[in-house]
Formats: C-alpha cells, sequence, structure tokens
C-alpha cells in the first residue's frame, strides 16, 4: 500500500512539473464539484478518441474482410442487368409535334427562302428576324469574307486573354457613337448578356422593379441577381408610379442603408410588340432616384429614323438612360449582345461580367459584319423607312382580321396575333390592364393577382395550323413557342416578323393570305 502510495505521490509530483498542469488541476476539480457527471463524460470521451485514433491506423488493413467479393463472372450479370435512368424524360406527343413544325432552310436566309418541308417552291418569310433586309447585304457578306481570310474563323480565347481583336475594338466604338453613349461593350451572345449585364450591378438587398412583359432572358437575370424584384403591370406606368412610389416610403420608413435601385423594362417586348413609353420612364426614374436599365435587343436596328431606338423615336437623350442592353442579331443580322452606357458602367463588367470574362470573344467576321451593317444604317435612312411602309402595309391588312387581334404597337416590325375570342365559354377573355379597375396587382410576384386564365393548349392547336395552312399556302410565319417552366407564360399567338426586303405587294399579298387562313381556321368554332 505505501509503495501504491510512493507511486501516485511521484506521478503527482511529475505531473505538476509539466507546463500548464496546475490550471489543468483546478478545471478538474472544479468541474467535478460542480457536475461529477461531467467529468466522467469528458473522460469517456477522452478515451473514444484514443480508441479511434488508435483504430484508424489499423482500419484500412481489416476494410477487406467487410466487402462481399464478386467473381468476374458476377460483375458481368450485375453490368448487363444495370439499366441507366433516362437523362431526361420521353417526348410528348405535344411536344413531338413542336419538334416536328420546326423549319429547315435550305440554302441562304433572306426574304423568300426555300424549306425542306417545301423545296419546290420558295416561301414569303414572315417568320425571320430580318427586318432591315442586312441578310441579305452583299456589302455585309463581302466585308465578312474579307475578315474570315484574314483572321480566321474564331477567337479562340475570351476577351481578356488573347480573344479581342482590332475588329472588336471598332465595333464596340461604332455602337458607343451609334448609340450616342460615352461607351460600349460587345458579349458574344445576346442571351447571356443580359444576366451578365444586370448581375453585374444587381445584387443582394438591392431593389428591381420590373415589367411583367420581360422576356424571359430578363426573368432569369432577375432570379440570379438575387436582388428584391418588384413587378409592375405590363407598360402600365400608373402601376410603375404606385410601385416605385411604394417601394420609396417603405425604404424611408425602415431607414436602413441606402441601396442600388433600377427599373427593368425592354424597347420592344418580344413577347406581344408593344413598345416602352421611353419619356416616362425617365420622368418616373428620375422622379424617385432609380436607374434605369433598358433592354433594346428587338429595337436597336429597327425603330427610330435610322434604327437607332428609343432614343431616336421619342427624341431622348441617350444618357438619360442608365444602362443599355441590346442584340445584334434582329437588327444588324449578326450575333451577339452589347451593353452601352458611361464608361464606369463598361468598364467595370471587363472584370465582373461573368459572360464577358469566361466565355470566347464573337467570331471576328460577326464583329466586322455588325459595324458594317450599322454603317448602312446611318447611310441608307429609306431602309427604315421602307420597313415602317411594310409594317404599315400588313397592319392595314390585318387589322381587319375579325378572329384575331393585335396587341402589338402600330410601328412594331414584330405583329403578334392573338385570337379573339367570340364567348366566354370557348375561350378565354383578353388580357385587361390592372389599372383599368384602379386596383393594383400584386408586385411582389411577376403573375398578377387576377390574371387571366387562357386554354394555351387549345390556342396553340388553333394557331398551329394556322402556320401549317398558310405554309401550304406559300407564307412562313411562326407561333411564338416558349418554355413550359416560364414563371409567367405568355399568351400563345402567331408572331408575323416584317421584312424590309419584301416588296411592299408581296407582304400585303402575304398578310392577306394570314388573314384569309386564320378566318378559315378560326371560323369553324362559330
Amino acid at each position: 500500500m505505501e509503495g501504491l502510495n510512493s507511486a501516485l505521490g511521484s506521478l503527482e509530483h511529475a505531473f505538476y512539473k509539466l507546463p500548464g498542469s496546475h490550471v489543468l488541476a483546478r478545471y478538474v476539480k472544479s468541474s467535478h464539484q460542480n457536475d461529477p457527471g461531467r467529468t466522467v463524460l469528458e473522460l469517456l470521451l477522452f478515451l473514444f478518441l484514443v480508441r479511434t485514433v488508435l483504430q484508424s491506423r489499423t482500419r484500412a488493413g481489416d476494410a477487406e474482410r467487410h466487402f462481399i467479393k464478386f467473381s468476374e463472372k458476377e460483375i458481368d450479370e450485375l453490368v448487363d442487368d444495370w439499366q441507366p435512368e433516362p437523362l431526361g424524360a420521353p417526348l410528348t406527343e405535344k411536344e413531338q409535334s413542336d419538334l416536328d413544325s420546326v423549319q429547315i432552310v435550305l440554302g441562304a436566309n433572306g426574304p423568300k427562302p426555300r424549306l425542306a418541308s417545301h423545296p419546290t417552291k420558295p416561301v414569303i418569310n414572315f417568320a425571320s428576324f430580318n427586318f432591315t433586309g442586312l441578310a441579305g447585304s452583299e456589302r455585309v457578306r463581302e466585308r465578312a469574307i474579307d475578315v474570315l481570310g484574314k483572321y480566321g474563323l474564331g477567337s479562340c480565347g475570351p476577351p481578356g486573354f488573347y480573344g479581342t481583336f482590332d475588329v472588336h475594338m471598332d465595333l464596340e466604338r461604332d455602337i458607343a457613337d451609334f448609340l450616342g453613349t460615352e461607351s460600349a461593350i460587345i458579349y458574344s451572345q445576346a442571351y447571356s448578356a443580359v444576366a451578365s449585364v444586370i448581375t453585374a450591378f444587381a445584387k443582394r438587398h438591392d431593389i428591381i422593379v420590373a415589367d411583367r412583359g420581360v422576356g424571359f432572358a430578363i426573368q432569369m437575370a432577375l432570379k440570379v441577381s438575387r436582388s428584391t424584384v418588384r413587378w409592375y403591370d405590363h407598360n402600365d406606368y400608373h402601376s410603375l408610379e404606385h410601385v416605385l412610389e411604394h417601394v420609396d416610403k417603405e425604404h424611408r420608413k425602415r431607414k436602413g442603408p441606402l441601396t442600388r435601385r433600377f427599373i427593368v423594362t425592354e424597347g420592344m417586348f418580344e413577347r406581344d410588340g408593344q413598345i416602352a413609353d421611353l419619356p416616362k420612364l425617365v420622368e418616373l426614374k428620375n422622379k424617385y432616384k432609380f436607374r434605369l436599365i433598358l433592354d433594346e435587343s428587338l429595337s436597336f436596328g429597327t425603330l427610330g429614323r435610322t434604327g437607332r431606338g428609343l432614343t431616336e423615336l421619342y427624341n431622348v437623350p441617350a444618357p438619360e438612360v442608365d444602362i443599355f442592353i441590346g442584340s445584334m442579331a434582329a437588327g444588324l443580322n449578326a450575333a451577339g449582345g452589347f451593353c452601352a452606357g458611361s464608361r464606369v458602367v463598361t468598364e467595370h463588367q471587363r472584370i465582373n461580367g461573368t459572360s464577358f470574362v469566361y466565355s470566347a470573344a464573337m467570331p471576328a467576321l460577326l464583329a466586322a459584319g455588325a459595324s458594317t451593317g450599322m454603317a448602312v444604317l446611318r447611310e441608307t435612312p429609306s431602309l427604315l423607312a421602307g420597313l415602317q411602309e411594310n409594317v404599315q402595309a400588313v397592319r392595314a391588312v390585318l387589322d381587319k382580321c375579325d378572329v384575331l387581334e393585335i396587341p402589338s404597337h402600330p410601328a412594331a416590325p414584330i405583329i403578334t396575333l392573338h385570337i379573339k375570342p367570340i364567348s366566354a365559354s370557348t375561350l378565354s377573355p383578353s388580357a385587361v390592364p390592372a389599372s383599368s379597375s384602379g386596383k393594383h396587382s400584386n408586385p411582389a410576384h411577376i403573375v398578377p393577382a387576377h390574371a387571366p386564365v387562357y386554354d394555351i393548349e387549345k390556342e396553340e392547336s388553333l394557331l398551329q395550323e394556322i402556320v401549317d395552312e398558310c405554309l401550304n399556302q406559300g407564307v412562313w410565319l411562326s407561333r411564338a413557342k416558349r418554355l413550359r417552366n416560364e414563371d409567367a407564360p405568355a399568351r400563345p399567338a402567331l408572331r408575323v416578323c416584317v421584312s424590309v426586303a419584301l416588296a411592299r405587294k408581296e407582304a400585303e399579298k402575304a398578310a392577306g393570305i394570314v388573314k384569309a387562313v386564320a378566318s378559315k381556321v378560326l371560323g369553324r368554332r362559330r
């Protein structure tokens, strides 16, 4: 017993020689006096830790004992029996029908192309965005061929590394000069440009007030930005002012930190061809201290005396718009997107625009083609005048159609056609702006509180029947097709795209065919 006491005493003496031993001893004594159970628990945890550390060194050697060993034959049988899950669900009958309705162009596209489904005779093209006829411009074609021979086809890198050529810089200067802005930046793809521009400036807790009629690209960009989004009724500026006033009051009430605030809308809406009231937008954004982001993807190159878009159409100075977004695919028949504004706006995107930083630069021939297209628009104002003449000629015919209604602006080269309901029981009612009832719809959601409901499948079926019959009679137009997972699905519609490349009589004749076919197909409902 004395030997044990002596050994414990020696051990205690040696323990107290260790640095920090007195502190540890006081902690254990205090812990045991206040909560003996805690001391036992800590001891068990310490022992478990020691066991785990020691076990981890030997576990690898014993691992094979816990696995089932298969023979080569059994492995082959299991592999043969395994069936992977499909990457996507099989197409439904409706989806397959939509896919089959996509037309294939034989040869070059233009005002009267040949289609694989109708190869013997050209059709009048009411389906493509060749508004200014630049798709067939020899001047653009020759310039593109020259650049292709000098630079090759691809850029082989992002703009910030080794993908920028002198023609890219020329295009940026041309866009800025054309729109009257201080600077511009180009993107290789128009769809991704929208998301890249918006997310470069709008972040979490920032406020975005957006039109409910914006397209899918903007809808996705607003989601990715993670900003607080408030919606106003489509092209309704009483609703916009109501939302701006509400946002301003909420900010004053909370007395929170100052956040960035934006109004986001389109110049010419892809969904229905309506045109935004730019002077009213500028008035409201200045009144409530918001910045304006204007997507001119369809109005750039198609509206105004020389195609400069809404600023030229309404005679509004370009600096009144804080950020322009646009596409070179529609008005210039090239490819890619752009952003224009102050130098601060564009330079910020060169290191913060995800699509600009990580995507390969657009091919040099497309950049040169876009610059040449702008030069053609500058030098030939008659192109836009001729386009408007054709638009008015087509509208004059289609406005007389009793079974269709047109929500598009009279100057829009995209003419959207909706089925005119004949009664509440056949097809759903037409959309009525929320402001007409004096009530403002829920700004927190993209779908208004009392949104009209349409029989989408029925309307799509009727519209596709019109498209097919028009094609049989030599007129190619398209049904506006949408993704099924859009938060605010657009109403089914026909889309007539008017081009200056068509003669006026050809455009009128084609519009007459559309009118006659629509009357025939939809007249069966009566």
